[in-house]
């Protein structure tokens, strides 16, 4: 997913046509959306079109106009979506499933740059981003004649390949944590996630990809807010069978550094300012005062032990401050609840 991010950025500064390609549910949409974004052409308007869900007969009207009187219906006349999104970027969702003789009519607006509304005369220059997207295999389209040849190489001048989430399960803990923030931010209350709850999840293949990890988010949301979900309270499907050496998977923005940089620096940095009197923390005698903030470099440091050990102190005065309320410690150390609990699994904190 960095590459991906590197190939946006990118492209993002041409006016290249981009292809997406992956399997539904990757999130081809939310590519094309920060391509456009990242682009000279921000301020100006995106305009998606999923080729496939309109009917072939009405398809052109749809992506070039019509003028009054051109069909049955067509009582004003109106823009297309070519038109609307004029010196910005147009989004061609599922472009494999493009009829044919559409195809032939888009590759000319690809070579010419021109187009007319349906029933009328008058073309009208095109100055628009195109971004196209599928989950198909245009080449075995093109072998089967479902997909014109000369299409597929204008559209495919720049292409980005979205992985499909069962190739990058150390991401899905972020995924998920995002996904519930979102919820939470609405004001709902989210489940927390077992270590061998989240495992199942990394090793299921996820069919519907990150579309179906949103689903799912939302479905135990309502069915166990603010509760513990363990492997056995999953749906069937998800329960799947693990292997004995199995862990749980972290990604390389979530190692031991990057969380500490989220998580722990925030804090450290108000406690600092705040002086010396934070360094002993009262009213737990069973609770040792933070490390010290200014530790002896001469002799060299430990500094992950050292990051681990003023993180679980960091934890413990959090919880302590909120009478062990998880959510509100989490608030106050900046991090999502999901990930706070599973902190405190992994560091044996009660």
């Amino acid at each position: 997913m960095q590459q991906v991010k590197k190939l946006i950025l990118q492209v993002a500064q041409t006016d290249a046509t981009v292809l997406i390609l992956g399997e539904s549910g990757t999130g081809k949409e939310v590519v094309a959306q920060a391509l456009h974004n990242a682009s000279d052409r921000a301020s100006k308007s995106f305009i998606p079109i999923n080729c496939g869900a309109i009917p072939a007969e009405l398809l052109e009207s749809e992506l070039f106009g019509h003028e009054k009187g051109a069909f049955t219906g067509a009582i004003t006349a109106r823009k297309g979506r070519f038109e609307m999104a004029e010196k910005g970027s147009i989004f061609l969702d599922e472009i494999g499933d493009m009829p044919l003789p559409m195809q032939v009519k888009l590759l000319r607006v690809l070579q010419e740059r021109i187009y007319e509304r349906v029933g009328g005369n008058k073309s009208f220059e095109c100055d628009v981003r195109i971004i196209a997207a599928t989950h198909r295999n245009l080449e075995e389209s093109i072998q089967a004649g479902d997909f014109r040849e000369d299409l597929f190489y204008r559209l495919n001048v720049f292409p980005i390949e979205m992985p499909s989430l069962r190739e990058r399960p150390e991401d899905i803990i972020e995924l998920l944590n995002f996904m519930l923030g979102r919820i939470e931010g609405n004001g709902r209350k989210i489940p927390s996630f077992s270590e061998k709850a989240l495992i199942a999840l990394q090793n299921y293949s996820w069919p519907g990809n990150v579309r179906e990890l949103g689903n799912l988010s939302e479905r135990l949301s309502i069915l166990f807010p603010g509760l513990p979900v363990d492997y056995e309270d999953l749906p069937p499907k998800y329960q799947v069978d693990l292997p004995e050496d199995a862990q749980l998977l972290v990604s390389q923005t979530s190692s031991e550094s990057q969380v500490h940089d989220k998580v722990s620096d925030s804090v450290v940095v108000a406690q600092l300012k705040e002086g010396e009197t934070q360094n002993n923390v009262t009213g737990n005698a069973e609770q040792p005062g933070l490390v010290e903030s200014s530790p002896d470099l001469e002799e060299g440091l430990d500094l992950k032990s050292y990051l681990v050990e003023m993180e679980v102190q960091l934890i413990q005065k959090a919880l302590s401050q909120t009478d062990g309320n998880v959510s509100q410690a989490a608030k106050l150390l900046q991090t999502n609840r999901t990930t706070l609990v599973e902190k405190i699994r992994k560091y044996d904190l009660s």
